[in-house]
């Protein structure tokens, strides 16, 4: 089994601890330079776009280093790669030189419709297989390492014959790609779900895990729905400080896609994540 991706990555740049570019947050992220690393970008808001969007990217170039995180490859869909969309994907990515790209393990279109979700796919020896061509596909396409995230999901899915981790791990072995860990995503399942979230990042292969992703959840009745819309709880934390002292990451990122806080609150929960990073793996430590 190929292991080129694991050999790739240690020359991968350190970013350090960055937050999403967001419409809303765009004018207080951009003044921050001093206490943010960088910036995630979701890749179609911008691609093939002029105006105030274009001014926008422009601006975060100037001050950032930039990480897309996609939500429209669909890697696990069974209708055909959509070329056009991989292929402006490594035209953008080439204009604004990431050192990585990700999407999500799901699918999110059937017979060319997109769902405007990201669904859940069974845990399954075919499904490994067919995720694994698609991903090999796509990054010779882009020719930047691929990152594939873990989920939340809230259903059990038909034919599942693993374990997530089991079916993450053997995805990104087979397909020779990193991993961007979830770590609430890793909560809100194991309490949904049953499972033991330690447990499951003993499982992984975490010398693949190149960037985190840290966010807030809420409960609906007996539910933890991840919304990205609340602060990061306690056990969260916890969970980001066992990955950190188990691995060597590049990159840590608070993701708040709505029901934002003053920005004050965010960029506390920022420094918290800095203060945890730089106690477990002080290189990550990247503002002066």
């Amino acid at each position: 089994m190929s292991n080129s991706f694991i050999q790739d990555a240690k020359t991968l740049p350190i970013l350090g601890v960055g937050l999403g570019l967001r419409r809303e947050l765009a004018d207080e992220t951009l003044a921050n330079q001093n206490k943010i690393d960088w910036l995630e970008i979701v890749p179609e808001n911008y691609m093939n776009l002029g105006g105030a969007i274009r001014e926008r990217l422009d601006a975060a170039r100037e001050k950032f280093p930039l990480v897309t995180h996609g939500v429209s490859l669909s890697i696990g869909s069974t209708d055909e790669l959509s070329c056009e969309y991989v292929g402006g994907m490594k035209r953008f990515l080439d204009l604004i030189d990431a050192p990585w790209w990700s999407d999500h393990l799901c699918f999110s279109s059937v017979n060319g419709s997109y769902m405007h979700d990201l669904l859940p796919l069974p845990h399954s020896k075919e499904a490994v297989e067919h995720l694994a061509k698609r991903i090999k596909q796509a990054q010779t396409i882009v020719g930047r390492p691929f990152l594939l995230e873990n989920i939340s999901y809230y259903m059990n899915v038909p034919e599942t014959a693993m374990s997530e981790w089991q079916f993450l791990s053997e995805v990104v072995e087979r397909a020779d790609c990193g991993i961007l860990l979830d770590v609430n995503n890793i909560y809100v399942n194991s309490v949904n779900h049953g499972f033991d979230p330690y447990l499951f990042i003993d499982n992984i292969p975490l010398e693949r895990v190149i960037q985190i992703h840290v966010a807030g959840h809420q409960m609906r009745d007996d539910v933890i729905i991840d919304t990205h819309g609340s602060a990061v709880i306690e056990p969260v934390f916890a969970l980001l400080e066992y990955v950190l002292k188990r691995s060597s990451v590049k990159a840590v990122m608070l993701e708040r896609d709505q029901n934002y806080p003053d920005f004050e609150e965010l960029l506390s929960e920022l420094a918290r994540i800095r203060a945890i990073a730089e106690s477990a793996q002080p290189a990550l430590n990247m503002v002066a």
